[in-house]
């Protein structure tokens, strides 16, 4: 750690110019070539004039190398984006045992399992934790819970990529210990599990379902519902998350043609409801 701070190339500014590319446009210019490389190449391009001012050639062939397919969960990526940093300042610097192969490498081989902690920690986890407490909060109309959400959820995700992204660039190599050994497939198991409690507790909470059937023989009524919820509470929600899941998971059907299909039942059954009510 001593030699990176007695031997430095790369400046704050620099890193946060990086930093700040690759949050903003990790995305750009994808395709099923590429996904995410343009992105990471553009993240570089500072990295990159900086080390290689004067030799352009050296630029070019570092943005080069950087362009190839990409892909892995951004958020938490930002840490590989830090890692490759600091090995590229260490390489111009003209560290033997870090070349061009061991560079591309290490990249290739932390997308996957940065991927699986990103994918567990980021939509499995953060974002139905948030989104079950914000709409909790508009529960009455209030606008505290998109508030909340926007707040939360960009202050989390600001600091804690910014402080993945210092923290890779100052490990560098050391930090594949971090996210390629068994403790890491246990956080990646661990966080995939809490996922699915927190995406149930969703369900059960705003997930509902009700059959408003009753049978009126004179003398006494027979509520289904009411059965149903005797028998097995929250019977129809649990049927219908886990048809949705089927549906999408096994049967490749999109969100957008299930919400569709949700929209046509409940519009068919709260006719069908009105109809029984006027003329029965």
């Amino acid at each position: 750690m001593e030699n990176r701070k007695t031997y430095q190339l790369l400046d704050k500014k620099t890193l946060n110019k990086s930093y700040v590319r690759w949050m903003m446009y990790n995305l750009v210019a994808t395709s099923f070539e590429f996904l995410e490389a343009l992105g990471f190449a553009y993240a570089m391009q500072p990295i990159a004039d900086k080390l290689y001012k004067e030799n352009p050639g050296k630029r070019k062939n570092m943005l080069k190398r950087h362009s190839i397919f990409y892909n892995t969960e951004p958020q938490i990526g930002a840490l590989i984006n830090g890692v490759v940093c600091g090995l590229e300042e260490q390489k111009a610097l003209g560290k033997s045992e870090i070349d061009d192969s061991f560079i591309n490498s290490l990249k290739v081989g932390l997308m996957g399992p940065v991927a699986g902690i990103g994918d567990s920690m980021i939509p499995g986890m953060l974002i139905p934790i948030l989104l079950s407490i914000g709409m909790g909060l508009s529960s009455n109309g209030s606008v505290l819970g998109p508030l909340f959400y926007i707040i939360f959820y960009n202050s989390i995700i600001v600091f804690g990529t910014r402080f993945l992204f210092f923290k890779g660039y100052e490990l560098g190599a050391e930090s594949v210990d971090l996210f390629v050994g068994k403790k890491a497939q246990k956080i990646t198991q661990a966080f995939s599990l809490l996922g699915v409690i927190v995406v149930g507790g969703v369900a059960a909470s705003y997930v509902n379902l009700n059959l408003p059937i009753v049978l009126d023989f004179g003398s006494s009524t027979i509520d289904i519902q009411q059965i149903l919820d005797g028998i097995f509470p929250k019977l129809l929600p649990a049927i219908l998350v886990i048809g949705s899941w089927y549906f999408m998971a096994k049967k490749g059907v999109s969100p957008i043609k299930m919400i569709a299909a949700y929209f046509i039942l409940a519009f068919g059954g709260v006719g069908i409801a009105y109809l029984v009510q006027i003329f029965f």
